[in-house]
């Protein structure tokens, strides 16, 4: 009987230690502070902060509606940051999640200090942790005043009354979540005639590696960053991210540097994207349009970048139809 009551006692100690330590993550987790800041709108951070948040790191690529019906789902003319883009289950995520209204009708009671927070650490204003989908943990390398202009720039959108619905994530990741979020770590923009630097750090912010990085329980091997192979569910199949290493067989190693600039500038004007007939027909993730819109100086710089990398041998499948 004795014995009985000891390991009564032990497991319910433990069940205990268990919640105690789940309600400190579901309730003290995030602990991030938010910062004293006061962002001055001025012309230049607009026109910098529109070009990051449509050609660098495209922020407006999920914050905005697609056009599906056209190849790489350019946006949908009026709707930029209004939200409304979906990660579901059918997708394999775990849960159901929604990229939100980031114009002044959402963001009005908002400090800037709150947006800076949300952008480089992925924490709403409510204190709860953003999916991390965005990619908060590469936006929170960036140089503080990059970040300042997209403020200023998303500051400066028309405001779209546009109600998002709320996120449904899965236990236990509706846990993990809390522990994601981290302290920005801002680094300083390199001189762009330092070309293979600058171009490490718009491929950084811009967060290349989320998807051209394979991706295994929850982690990207990042022994592997850059060689391609992280998979997506689309309704016509499974599209896998390609190689960019300078592998010369399995990557962009035979590829020139001119090769390199037409390619993204073929897809700079919506006239030029391929029309999409059915929900089954390949597309692909990739905003080939907002991408294709980006300064050639910035593309030669993220070409030197890529081939300064040690080549990786990794064959991708491209697609796999269902």
């Amino acid at each position: 009987m004795k014995f009985l009551k000891i390991l009564l006692f032990i497991f319910l100690t433990l069940i205990i230690v268990v919640l105690g330590g789940l309600s400190y993550v579901k309730f003290m987790k995030p602990n991030i502070a938010v910062q004293e800041i006061d962002v001055e709108i001025t012309p230049e951070r607009v026109e910098r902060g529109e070009y990051l948040a449509n050609h660098i790191m495209v922020c407006m690529d999920c914050h905005s509606v697609r056009d599906w019906s056209l190849y790489s789902g350019p946006i949908t003319p009026g709707t930029f940051g209004s939200g409304g883009d979906a990660f579901t289950r059918e997708m394999g995520f775990p849960g159901d999640f929604y990229a939100p209204n980031i114009t002044p009708y959402s963001l009005k009671d908002w400090t800037d200090g709150e947006i800076y927070r949300a952008i480089t650490s992925g924490v709403k204003k409510n204190g709860d942790p953003i999916f991390p989908i965005m990619p908060y943990l590469s936006y929170g390398q960036a140089d503080t005043e990059d970040i300042y202009s997209i403020i200023a720039y998303i500051r400066s959108l028309e405001p779209h009354v546009k109600d998002v619905p709320a996120a449904d994530p899965d236990f236990p990741f509706s846990l993990i979540m809390h522990i994601i979020p981290k302290e920005a770590e801002p680094s300083q923009k390199p001189k762009e005639n330092n070309q293979i630097e600058y171009g490490k750090y718009l491929v950084d912010i811009a967060a290349c590696a989320d998807c051209h990085t394979p991706f295994e329980k929850g982690q990207s091997l990042m022994e592997m960053k850059f060689a391609g192979g992280r998979e997506f569910e689309l309704p016509f199949g499974t599209l896998r991210a390609p190689n960019i290493t300078p592998h010369k067989v399995n990557g962009i190693g035979m590829w020139t540097e001119d090769m390199f600039i037409k390619r993204f500038q073929s897809y700079d004007s919506v006239s030029k994207l391929k029309n999409i007939n059915g929900m089954n027909e390949f597309n692909t993730l990739m905003p080939w349009n907002m991408y294709g819109s980006m300064k050639t100086s910035d593309l030669k710089a993220i070409y030197k970048y890529l081939h300064s990398l040690d080549p990786i041998n990794n064959e991708v499948q491209k697609v796999t139809f269902k």
